[in-house]
């Protein structure tokens, strides 16, 4: 049965009268949320049981949070759903859930970037280590100031739920993600008259913390920021490089659903010393390399299962979870994400490592970003194929092929371009590697 955090967090000994939740509008208290909690689920109760699956479309808003609180009051599991999901999409995890019953405290879908999305079971023990975990590594009090960037329905975002409400941090709703609005919360502006704490924390996918970068310019930060934790796909060498300069304190982070978000963390010093890097496995998480460069991780925050299939359990028969991620780690314990075993290109039986091309075609002048994807071919078996977003009015593909070759062995060159003004997301503002690649098929070649 899921558990009611709010009363977990009060029996703890928390202050039913501390600030725990602030929108644009108003904020609550512990007690206040539970207030609102409890009247929500009177409202739900008729709808759902004990045990059952609740299927639920969640936004970043403050009703959302007091939807999967009322939830957890009544021990239902709830199964926080994206609202940029298509229909098609929402009918698939709908229909996926039906009749499903559960004793999970949540279920969440991955984001789908190397496969069909899958519900994962992620249990209240899971998050609540998970949140003991971050809080060792990055040092978090009861002082901290969150913005919830993330949507409830990605593992980062139900985790910081819980990691708020546990460590008595002041969670900040501003609604989906704008650039302006967290702008603004990070300077102490644009959130309820009295409450004038600027937004200290903050997690973001790197092509949030661009849109960050871009709304601010030349800005440095601002000197109240104590932490961005920066996931959910890799982070580019330049945008890691162009934050650091201008004073974020950017922590690099490597996570996922069946983990229940973070494996391993590298506190802002340790990235402004060795960008790049995640760092070392936060307490209780075990991680080693496979022969095959795999990442590989077992520990505390695992979670049990898919949903629907109770023969299919996550941990693999060796013990460990199988990342599909590959990986080194460094003299020093740090690890060093290199890229995703199914985005390896063996062309002409070379191997070619996506994160690799990617870094050489980012770092000209004209680029803007750029993802890479294997293209079969005839005679290579397969090819490098590029999708590139340039910079308007100065991007020319003749002068970037050239800094391509100047920089890359011919099988890691990419052989087939499409040129676009933004990169495809998929609904957790990943960059959606299926549909780049089947674009990149389909192109002319």
């Amino acid at each position: 049965m899921a558990t009611d955090v709010l009363q977990a967090v009060l029996d703890r000994g928390a202050d039913p009268d501390s600030l725990a939740l602030v929108s644009p509008d108003t904020g609550w208290t512990l007690a206040g949320l539970q207030v609102a909690a409890r009247q929500k689920a009177t409202e739900l109760k008729g709808l759902t049981e004990q045990g059952q699956v609740f299927p639920l479309v969640v936004h970043q808003d403050a009703d959302s949070v007091i939807d999967i609180l009322a939830l957890w009051q009544l021990g239902v599991t709830p199964a926080p759903l994206n609202p940029k999901l298509t229909p098609a999409e929402l009918a698939a995890a709908k229909a996926a859930l039906s009749g499903v019953r559960s004793k999970a405290q949540a279920i969440v879908w991955t984001s789908g970037t190397a496969g069909h999305p899958r519900g994962v079971e992620v249990s209240f023990a899971g998050l609540s280590a998970n949140a003991e975990a971050s809080a060792a590594r990055l040092l978090l009090t009861d002082d901290d100031v969150w913005a919830a960037s993330l949507s409830f329905a990605h593992v980062g975002g139900l985790a910081l739920l819980v990691r708020a409400l546990l460590l008595g941090s002041d969670l900040v709703v501003l609604g989906a993600f704008d650039a302006r609005r967290l702008d603004e919360a990070l300077e102490g502006r644009g959130l309820p008259l009295g409450y004038n704490r600027p937004v200290t924390h903050v997690s973001l996918v790197p092509i949030q913390l661009k849109k960050l970068l871009d709304q601010r310019g030349d800005e440095p930060a601002p000197e109240t920021a104590r932490c961005v934790l920066t996931g959910g796909a890799h982070a580019p060498t330049a945008l890691v490089g162009r934050a650091g300069r201008l004073g974020w304190p950017i922590a690099l982070t490597y996570g996922m659903t069946e983990m229940t978000s973070q494996v391993a963390t590298a506190a802002p010093a340790l990235t402004r010393l060795k960008p790049g890097t995640v760092g070392a496995p936060l307490n209780g998480t075990e991680l080693h390399i496979a022969p095959d460069d795999e990442i590989m991780v077992r520990g505390a925050t695992l979670a049990e299962r898919y949903v629907g299939a109770d023969e299919e359990r996550i941990l693999g028969d060796d013990g460990w979870y199988h990342t599909g991620d590959l990986g080194r780690i460094d003299e020093d314990g740090h690890l060093w994400v290199t890229g995703r075993r199914g985005e390896r290109i063996i062309s002409g039986g070379v191997t070619v490592d996506a994160i690799e091309v990617e870094e050489v075609l980012r770092a000209h002048p004209a680029v803007v970003d750029a993802v890479v994807a294997a293209i079969p071919d005839d005679e290579w078996g397969e090819i490098v194929g590029a999708f590139v977003v340039g910079v308007e009015g100065e991007f020319d593909l003749d002068a970037v092929d050239e800094h391509a070759r100047s920089a890359l062995s011919d099988a890691k060159r990419p052989r087939r371009w499409l040129i676009d003004h933004e990169l495809p997301l998929n609904a957790n503002g990943k960059v959606d590697r299926l549909l780049v690649a089947a674009l990149l098929r389909d192109a002319e070649a």
